[in-house]
């Protein structure tokens, strides 16, 4: 949420703009508090890599980011993000971090839990984002390294099928300038530019684009805003997601999509925003069809 906008003039546009669709009364405020919030929408994406090898053509990637566990969200929610996650029968788990929020006992154990009834066939991958950082980092990541997935922090993972590799990179979390992207890469071909990055901050992705390695950009960090307005947009966005605050972008040949994440922080409340998997299918330019 930006630290320019005062609740009081966050929530005085958010009922104009409600009130601008013809909508009014405790039938709103029911809405935006107890129904959007947990309806969990599905986004099918596919997106042309370059130089994608054909062994990963229609790859899948089931995308979630911002669970904020610990904070909103709970136990049954979690549940029904895994069910239908794995419902997508996807390649690969990619989370592009906030995984968790507030610190309780159990912490740990309940975010492993979650990672270890993710399926998928080539496992779980998750990088951390601010708010990991601003809890208790080494509870996130240590989580996820009993989850035996994939701890992507300034590093890479390999995905190997029929002798060639997918390569997939995180940073750690841009905003506490934990990230460094030259480190993620280090082990990287140059040549291998179908490479995916998960980077928490979506505004990140100008310099990932600049540097000419990366395919796709996959982040969250900005939950849409959570509140989209008729002819307005998002009213409040987090530093690092005011650039690229929802959805597919394409920036000097790098894809970028920003998840709008599954939990909240701040304004407990999603109005034409709701929570989302996003199912990516990875594909060559000359198989797409767009």
């Amino acid at each position: 949420m930006s630290a320019e906008l005062s609740r009081r003039r966050f929530l005085k546009m958010l009922a104009g703009g409600i009130a601008g669709l013809g909508v009014t009364g405790i039938g709103t405020s029911a809405y935006i508090t107890r129904i959007e919030p947990y309806w969990l929408s599905h986004s099918a994406v596919t997106i042309p890599l370059r130089h994608l090898p054909p062994a990963f053509e229609g790859f899948t990637i089931a995308h979630i980011s911002d669970l904020h566990i610990g904070e909103w969200i709970t136990a049954a929610q979690l549940e029904e993000v895994v069910a239908q996650v794995n419902a997508l029968a996807p390649d690969l788990v990619a989370i592009t971090g906030d995984i968790a929020s507030t610190a309780y006992r159990g912490l740990q154990a309940d975010i492993t839990r979650f990672l270890r009834s993710l399926n998928a066939r080539e496992g779980v991958a998750a990088t951390l984002g601010n708010h990991d950082h601003w809890m208790d980092a080494r509870i996130v990541r240590q989580a996820i390294l009993d989850a035996d997935a994939w701890l992507l922090w300034n590093t890479h993972a390999e995905v190997r099928r029929g002798g060639e590799t997918l390569y997939i990179v995180g940073i750690d979390d841009v905003w506490e300038q934990q990230d460094d992207l030259d480190e993620a890469l280090a082990e990287v071909p140059p040549e291998a530019v179908a490479t995916v990055l998960l980077a928490h901050e979506p505004d990140f992705a100008d310099e990932a684009a600049a540097t000419g390695r990366i395919g796709l950009q996959l982040s969250g960090h900005s939950h849409g805003g959570q509140v989209r307005l008729p002819g307005i947009g998002a009213p409040a966005l987090p530093w690092l997601g005011r650039r690229y605050d929802m959805g597919l972008y394409t920036l000097a040949g790098m894809h970028l999509y920003v998840n709008r994440g599954i939990g909240m922080s701040g304004f407990y409340l999603r109005f034409n925003c709701p929570p989302e998997i996003t199912l990516i299918t990875l594909t060559t330019p000359d198989n797409f069809q767009g």
